[in-house]
């Protein structure tokens, strides 16, 4: 057993830790030296991966049975959010996807899509943020994907729901940022688990040189984190092209509100 009870960094609150990245997380953090609160459906899954990571570290481990679909349930979280003085890190990790075409993927499951990669991470957001400003520290670790940037590439409200997850993120950060709450976004690409089931497009339907593995992408995000990377695209191999990007994002800014159109349009 590897006893790091002497590190004690806080709570860190995991939502979809029963599987896939939501695990890798409890595993790492718990080793980095935080208790943890785990919330996920699937109760015996999830009471798995905290006997697990327990046994493993030492670290007290919670779990919350809760579906972030349901509005009791996910009330019930936010409560608990509200009122744990202990939790210094959330990790919106929950979130589900879907590879059909856009007008080929039935709306009640695009709607219910919006409602958990949205709705239920801007309502734990809320329950968070105040006290981690409050205390004038906390980190928000917010799990989005490649396709916030590229929506073309698999279904477009899913792109839609991460790309959201990344606007409210950099929003985060610039209101926040200089009251001490650390805001990351995460950027996956393919990664191999079970997500892919779900979303309708086997992982193994891609090329091996675009899958990673869970492990590699966690541990690259946290690395990520250390060094105070605000967005973490973990297979990006140096930071120029995310640079880049940024760089011609803010050129963009002060031209997108102004009082006359611009002069291709011959607008008199």
């Amino acid at each position: 057993m590897n006893m790091n009870n002497a590190v004690t960094l806080g709570t860190a609150l995991i939502t979809g830790a029963s599987s896939g990245i939501g695990a890798i997380y409890a595993d790492r953090l718990a080793r980095r030296g935080y208790d943890l609160v785990l919330v996920a459906r699937h109760e015996a899954r999830l009471n798995e991966v905290a006997t697990r990571v327990r046994e493993q570290t030492g670290r007290e481990v919670k779990t919350v049975v809760a579906d972030l679909l349901n509005a009791a349930d996910l009330h019930r979280v936010e409560a608990l959010i509200r009122n744990d003085a202990g939790l210094t890190m959330l990790v919106n990790n929950a979130g589900v996807g879907s590879a059909a075409p856009l007008l080929q993927a039935d709306v009640d499951a695009m709607e219910a899509m919006i409602d958990l990669n949205v709705t239920a991470l801007t309502r734990l957001t809320y329950a968070i943020a105040p006290a981690f400003v409050a205390r004038g520290a906390g980190t928000i670790i917010n799990i989005s994907s490649g396709v916030a940037i590229a929506p073309e590439f698999l279904n477009g409200v899913y792109g839609a729901t991460k790309a959201y997850v990344l606007a409210l993120s950099q929003s985060l950060k610039h209101e926040l940022g200089d009251k001490g709450v650390r805001i990351q976004a995460v950027l996956p690409g393919a990664t191999r688990t079970e997500f892919w089931d779900v979303a309708g497009a086997p992982v193994d339907n891609f090329p091996a040189e675009m899958v990673m593995s869970v492990e590699d992408l966690v541990d690259a995000a946290l690395a990520g984190l250390d060094q105070g990377e605000f967005a973490t695209v973990p297979s990006l191999p140096t930071v120029d092209g995310w640079n880049a990007f940024e760089a011609a994002r803010g050129a963009l800014v002060p031209q997108l509100s102004l009082s006359k159109p611009g002069a291709r349009y011959n607008v008199n």
